[in-house]
């Protein structure tokens, strides 16, 4: 575009253009990812069906929800003054109370009843390994067994107990899910520099629930859309999680995903469904990151327009080359970085 990466005296070109101009030239191209994005995935997802609602089928013995009095048939609307909507609110506030009492309102028969709960500790092994097709190690949990015990990104499992695993990740997550009572499952693993054994000691964790069994929203046009909206809305929120987790370090740089990876992802998705799915991750997930305030991006050109419009005069072209330039050089080696990992969880 003439003069958005220098000066032009063209009245018409982006540089003679107003700054509020300017600012939605810039930023339309992330929008239009991102609502390409959104408009694909709350098509899916409202054509798939619809959601678990908040209403209580079945109680399962023994738990807390059971015990403190709670009925098939009652909704419940609030915990601890979180509205309640569907299972998934309510699997999200049980999440963030972690083992805490709560007060739990429900609706029977439109009288509104309050409980105080206290969920049910359910412990379970963890060693926060997590496998692509090859039994190869792509991500380990933040301060997890295995991260603390040694086991790196990258590494390949030969070997599990002594069993061969033979790049087969099904049976490679069968032995570790039936070894996690154990009090180490013994690692044989593949690295660059030779084979390594670890004998892993697994974490316990605890989680917490109700003991409620929530029944199936009815099958309608307006509950597919509701359910279109809230799916679509925690979609578009993950990217912005993942980016926090990204930028204060509970995620490393050698979990990124280029075009090597990116490609070999949509290589093995399965049926229309899952390429499509992708396809809106790809869009959003461009949109969001051209966003970002870094040089040679749409945001940083974003960021250089605001700095503008509050000095009331633009940056010396020279200044904002460098600038641009030095985003680039950034990019560029971040993207070598980003293959080179991609190569190796694939080879």
């Amino acid at each position: 575009m003439e003069g958005e990466d220098e000066k032009s005296e063209d009245n018409r070109s982006f540089s003679k253009a107003s700054i509020p101009k300017r600012i939605a030239i810039v930023v339309a191209g992330a929008l239009v990812n991102i609502i390409f994005a959104t408009i694909l995935y709350f098509t899916l997802v409202a054509t798939s069906g619809t959601f678990i609602s908040n209403e209580v089928e079945s109680l399962i013995d023994g738990y807390a929800a059971k015990d403190a009095g709670i009925q098939a048939g009652d909704k419940i609307v609030k915990i601890n003054d979180e509205e309640i909507k569907s299972k998934y609110d309510l699997d999200e506030v049980l999440e963030s109370a972690n083992g805490e009492e709560l007060k739990v309102k429900v609706d029977r028969n439109g009288e509104i009843l309050e409980y105080n709960i206290k969920p049910t500790e359910v412990k379970a092994k963890s060693t926060g390994i997590y496998l692509n097709d090859k039994a190869k190690i792509v991500t380990l949990e933040k301060e997890s067994s295995a991260e603390r015990q040694g086991v790196q990104t990258n590494d390949e499992i030969i070997k599990i107990n002594g069993e061969d695993i033979n790049g087969d990740t099904s049976k490679a997550v069968e032995i570790i899910s039936q070894s996690k009572e154990a009090e180490t499952i013994e690692l044989t693993l593949k690295r660059e520099n030779g084979e390594v054994t670890i004998n892993l000691v697994p974490d316990t964790v605890s989680s917490y629930y109700l003991g409620v069994n929530m029944k199936y929203a009815e099958d309608t046009f307006i509950n597919r859309c509701i359910n279109g909206g809230m799916q679509t809305r925690e979609f578009l929120f993950s990217i912005v999680d993942s980016l926090r987790q990204l930028f204060t370090g509970q995620v490393g740089l050698d979990q990124m995903m280029g075009p090597v990876g990116i490609s070999e992802a949509v290589a093995g998705t399965d049926g229309f469904r899952e390429f499509f799915e992708l396809m809106a991750l790809i869009s959003l997930s461009l949109g969001v990151t051209n966003l970002l305030p870094i040089p040679a991006l749409d945001g940083g050109k974003l960021l250089i327009l605001i700095i503008e419009a509050i000095r009331r005069k633009p940056l010396k072209q020279e200044t904002e080359i460098n600038i641009q330039l030095l985003g680039f050089s950034i990019l560029i080696a971040l993207s070598i970085y980003v293959c080179y990992n991609d190569i190796l969880r694939i080879f």
